[in-house]
């Protein structure tokens, strides 16, 4: 407590006495696997951000950004964690052209807000993502979480146009700027897209946004078996309908949407009814595309073989577009163990999906498998207790995962995963990784160690 209390005062002095949180009640919520803090910094500028890594490089402690701490278990456990530093209390518009569809925003900013901000404008930002009513601007990029509407409007990666940071010396940086066209320097602030904070403390971010459409719907085929579902959506892909999402779900993940909507009042699709695989498509436009896209829809999916084939009601569509969107986050808490895989890979195939879910079978498990635009695959196992026999058999899972993803020529990312797991992955799957570039990138962003030390595989 009293080394606590002496570097909330110290802080004090340096940003004022009234950004510092030393109290150990308040210190406990800011814990990350389990460490905690030894003080909380609330700063409401650049600059604030600026003085606290200046101080912390000076007195070699580790800092911690946060946003809504939606997401912040994502990642290794730090290795060392002195200062949290809270980015809520910057969440400004600081610039906004609507004619030219650019837009800078505080990293503290809540997507919520802005959302509701740009629908006044008639504009929104495609930044589908999970926790949608407490996520910040900068937590999201921080994360580099999926959006639900990366097939028709791609990544962060397409529409981030720039940003400030913070960097490891306590230098405030830029990197692009605000309009779209801008071909000046290195795409650097692309760089801290998914870095969990080890690079840099975003401060501001600038995107590109895009007019709001007058008019959505969705739909809803299901299928008997895995290979049916997925020879329906690859007709889909291949018949070039401007969808803005597209998810094939199977059994559990219908049984979940289900019970989760039924607890909550809302509306389950009657194509929820049945433990079939479903294939989602929402689509947008003005009212003639809408309807077009509908119609194609329906004759696609009874072509296929389609044992349900219907267009949603708003009431239904509104609320399996959102569980959707949310799937990361009512996805983790769907048992009191589980792991969470995100795989990417060029082609999803049913002999994938058949290959993951053996994995589950052979312990004996129940898996959720959800698969996204862009040869994405959401991987959940659950699993009730976290004693040896069932984390060895999470592990072993994991293992399989990362076996399945480089035979398919990809990848696999562990989400969400009890910590004993997240340090028996990093032991068996630092081999694969370039640790000798990201170091090099570390070290240019972060020279003295001061960001999030550990949060990335390999130490970083």
């Amino acid at each position: 407590m009293t080394v606590t209390a002496n570097l909330a005062g110290r802080l004090g002095e340096t940003i004022g006495a009234k950004r510092v949180v030393g109290a150990a009640d308040e210190l406990v919520t800011y814990a990350l696997d389990g460490l905690v803090p030894s003080a909380i910094v609330r700063p409401v500028s650049a600059e604030e951000v600026a003085e606290v890594v200046r101080f912390a490089v000076g007195e070699k402690l580790a800092v911690l950004p946060f946003g809504s701490r939606s997401k912040c278990e994502m990642g290794m456990p730090a290795s060392r964690y002195d200062i949290a530093v809270d980015m809520t209390g910057l969440r400004e518009i600081a610039h906004y052209d609507a004619g030219d569809l650019t837009l800078s925003v505080d990293a503290g900013m809540p997507l919520r807000e802005l959302e509701i901000y740009l629908k006044e404008k008639c504009q929104f930002l495609p930044l589908a993502v999970p926790c949608i009513e407490s996520t910040t601007a900068g937590g999201t990029i921080a994360s580099g979480i999926d959006s639900a509407l990366r097939l028709q409007y791609g990544s962060a990666r397409d529409f981030l146009i720039g940003a400030e940071f913070v960097d490891g010396t306590g230098q405030v940086c830029k990197s692009g700027g605000r309009v779209v066209k801008n071909v000046t320097g290195y795409d650097l602030h692309k760089l801290l897209i998914g870095s969990l904070g080890t690079l840099g403390v975003i401060t501001r971010l600038n995107f590109r946004t895009f007019p709001l459409p007058p008019a959505s719907g969705g739909h809803v085929a299901g299928f008997a078996r895995s290979a049916d579902a997925m020879n329906y959506r690859n007709v889909l892909e291949k018949a070039g309908l401007p969808l803005a999402d597209l998810e094939v779900l199977n059994p559990k993940v219908g049984e979940m949407i289900r019970a989760i909507l039924q607890k909550a009042g809302e509306t389950a699709p009657a194509t929820m009814e049945r433990d079939n695989w479903r294939v989602y498509s929402s689509f947008e436009g003005n009212d003639a595309v809408v309807r077009r896209i509908s119609g194609d829809l329906k004759r696609i999916a009874r072509e296929a073989g389609a044992l349900r084939n219907k267009l949603l009601e708003p009431a239904e569509d509104e609320p399996l577009g959102g569980m959707l969107r949310e799937s990361f986050e009512w996805l983790r808490w769907g048992s009191p163990a589980n792991v969470i895989c995100r795989l990417a890979v060029p082609e999803v195939t049913a002999k994938v999906l058949e290959q993951l879910s053996q994995l589950a079978e052979s312990a004996s498990l129940q898996a959720a498998l959800l698969v996204r635009a862009a040869g994405v695959v959401y991987f959940t196992v659950f699993e009730e207790s976290e004693d040896e026999a069932a984390i060895a058999a999470l592990v072993k899972i994991v293992d399989g995962v990362n076996s399945v993803a480089r035979a398919g020529k990809g990848y696999a990312t562990l989400l969400h995963a009890p910590l004993a797991i997240k340090r028996a992955a990093a032991e068996t799957n630092t081999g694969e990784m370039d640790v000798a570039s990201q170091q090099r990138v570390k070290q240019a962003f972060d020279p003295s160690g001061v960001f999030a030390p550990g949060r990335v595989v390999g130490g970083l």
